[in-house]
């Protein structure tokens, strides 16, 4: 408690995201922004759309690596808050957020240990140091836009027991920018956070994005999701890990059933959990609506011929 007494000397002005439902950018959800694994990745992340539009290259230095899809939280914590802020009115969005490193911990679901402000310390380096160029958002007369997710980040100290306290963190404009246009973010289950693997984690965005509440859910062949999810795996070895995940069928809100495509090639099936069922019910309230206005017109028409005799 007197670590929590501490860091709530600090000016806060963020709310909980526990309180809120959980934001995220579309197109950072269905191409590979981020590394899946936990251990160091210093190999580019390189990704270009099927028709060549779209191509993103992720960068990230000898020290620190690449940027993971689990540093990827605070990103989501930050467009989450923002999105609540504008909720609320707020006219003057800023780029700059400041909470605690507590809080911030408990609202991406992390321990609260030593160890985990010390992960924290170095999901935000990564974040820092990590370069993406890609031709999405381009400045006209330009072929690529290039930016860090954070510009910058401060990390404040009880200066007596050296407690972690406040901490504030400036997104980049090109972040920033993505996450105040108007419908430029998807809500996202908040069981997302409780996912443990990169590879799930990966698939549930995509999923996400391009299943969203279709009645008849999405296909994708085995070999774009490898794309799609930037996975350092060779395309067998995903497809081995992909089977087990899909067999497993843990990701929220979505099933997933292997399948192949009209030409034959292995895929993946999305759908809603609940898309079955509320189609059905869907389709038993439409029956029942054309037998009632079939049994009423019967009535009109019964009551016509009483009249004639």
């Amino acid at each position: 408690m007197a670590r929590r007494a501490a860091e709530s000397q600090f000016d806060l002005f963020i709310p909980l995201v526990s309180d809120m439902s959980l934001k995220d950018q579309r197109e950072l959800m269905e191409r590979p922004f981020f590394s899946l694994a936990k251990r160091k990745r210093l190999k580019p992340i390189e990704y270009t759309s099927p028709d060549g539009d779209t191509w993103v290259k992720v960068s990230g230095n000898a020290e620190f690596g690449i940027a993971t899809i689990w540093d990827a939280d605070i990103m989501i914590w930050a467009a989450s808050v923002l999105n609540r802020l504008k909720e609320q009115g707020v006219n003057d969005l800023p780029r700059t957020l400041k909470t605690t490193s507590y809080d911030l911990l408990r609202a991406i679901k992390r321990d609260t240990g030593g160890k985990s402000y010390q992960e924290l310390n170095a999901a935000l380096q990564r974040l820092e140091s990590t370069t993406i160029q890609t031709s999405l958002r381009a400045p006209k007369r330009k072929d690529k836009a290039q930016f860090g997710w954070i510009d910058a980040f401060q990390l404040e100290v009880d200066p007596e027991t050296e407690a972690p306290r406040g901490i504030s963190i400036t997104l980049s404009d090109w972040v920033y920018q993505g996450i105040v246009t108007e419908r430029s973010l998807l809500t996202m289950h908040q069981d997302y956070f409780l996912l443990t693997g990169g590879m799930e984690r990966a698939l549930y965005r995509v999923a996400r994005k391009h299943a969203g509440d279709q009645e008849g859910g999405w296909t994708c062949r085995i070999a774009i999701l490898h794309e799609k999810t930037g996975s350092d795996s060779p395309l067998k070895q995903f497809t081995y890990l992909l089977k087990r995940i899909v067999a497993k069928n843990a990701l929220p809100e979505y099933e997933m059933t292997l399948t192949k495509t009209n030409d034959g090639s292995p895929a993946v099936h999305f759908i809603k959990r609940d898309m079955e069922e509320r189609v059905r019910v869907r389709d038993a309230l439409k029956t029942l609506e054309r037998q009632t206005a079939e049994d009423q017109r019967a009535l009109e028409i019964d009551g016509l011929m009483h009249k004639r005799f």
